[in-house]
């Protein structure tokens, strides 16, 4: 009798016994085991998808206070670039066909705004090929984000870089330290292209290119003599003033275009993000139910077997 009561009392935790064999292998599948994903990993990727979530939403909230002060800052500096180049402009100066250029790719060493920076690189680099042949080229670039797109194909045109570009902010002092290096570098270009994304709305934006005669276009020429007191000092820091405003300018430009896209592409990656974790939440809705379902199948199953 005694031996028979074990008997009935093992059979009897069997079915829980097996219940929680079942419940430890659906959670846990074995090394290249093929076939659906388990609860627990499953339950995984919802957690790494929602807080990826919470993070695109943070940086959407985020970039929209920077968009608005860039916005603000944008029109209150609007006519600070356009407004440098009167004298070249009234006097008519223009370089049809310069033999050493200069481009000034204006962007920042910040991403995840979609395709603001290869959109940049890629025009540059289509200027670069329809240039006629003997035209020396030079590139000095603001922001790290270009010249490291551009170091892959240009490297030997690139002469340097300014970064730290888009934590902070532009001011008129980075700008204008940047224009003085420029013209200490020992390379007198006759004309300067200037190229930065140009903002036209929170969802729109566009490459400009604001060319400025060089200092070598400006020297000697006929258009000057009307104005007294024109020497080579004179040219050189209004060049300075010249390029220093046309590049600040292009930075708040950049700035404005930059923080719109960031936003556009914060709001689809959340959206994208909210899909992912209702097909997840089926997911794993669905296989609780399979292995539920196989459980008491388990159970079923056994307990009529010992009957």
């Amino acid at each position: 009798e005694r031996h028979r009561f074990d008997q009935i009392a093992g059979l009897r935790d069997q079915p829980t016994i097996m219940m929680n064999v079942l419940r430890q292998t659906s959670q846990a599948a074995p090394a290249g085991a093929r076939g659906m994903a388990t609860l627990k990993q499953i339950s995984m990727r919802l957690k790494s998808v929602t807080n990826i979530q919470k993070i695109t939403k943070s940086m959407k909230m985020v970039s929209s206070a920077k968009f608005k002060r860039a916005e603000t800052q944008l029109k209150a500096m609007k006519a600070l670039g356009p407004a440098s180049n009167v004298l070249s402009e009234k006097a008519g100066i223009e370089v049809d066909e310069p033999t050493k250029l200069l481009i000034v790719p204006v962007s920042s060493d910040r991403g995840l705004c979609g395709a603001i920076h290869s959109g940049l690189s890629k025009a540059i680099r289509f200027k670069l090929a329809d240039l006629p042949e003997g035209v020396e080229v030079k590139i000095a670039t603001v922001g790290d984000k270009t010249r490291g797109i551009l170091k892959r194909t240009h490297e030997s045109h690139i002469i340097f870089s300014a970064n730290e570009v888009g934590r902070l902010p532009p001011t008129f002092g980075e700008a204008a330290f940047f224009a003085q290096e420029v013209l200490d570098s020992g390379f007198e270009p006759d004309q300067i292209d200037i190229m930065y994304n140009k903002f036209k709305s929170a969802v729109s934006y566009s490459v400009s290119t604001a060319s400025l005669p060089g200092i070598g276009s400006l020297e000697g020429k006929e258009q000057l003599d009307v104005y007294d007191d024109v020497d080579s000092e004179t040219l050189r820091c209004y060049q300075e003033f010249t390029l220093a405003s046309n590049v600040f300018y292009a930075m708040l430009q950049g700035q404005a275009a930059e923080q719109s896209a960031r936003m556009s592409a914060m709001e689809n990656a959340s959206s994208n993000a909210g899909d992912m974790i209702h097909q997840l939440q089926l997911t794993f809705n669905r296989t609780r139910q399979a292995v539920i379902t196989r459980e008491l199948i388990e159970i079923i199953s056994g307990a009529a077997a010992l009957d």
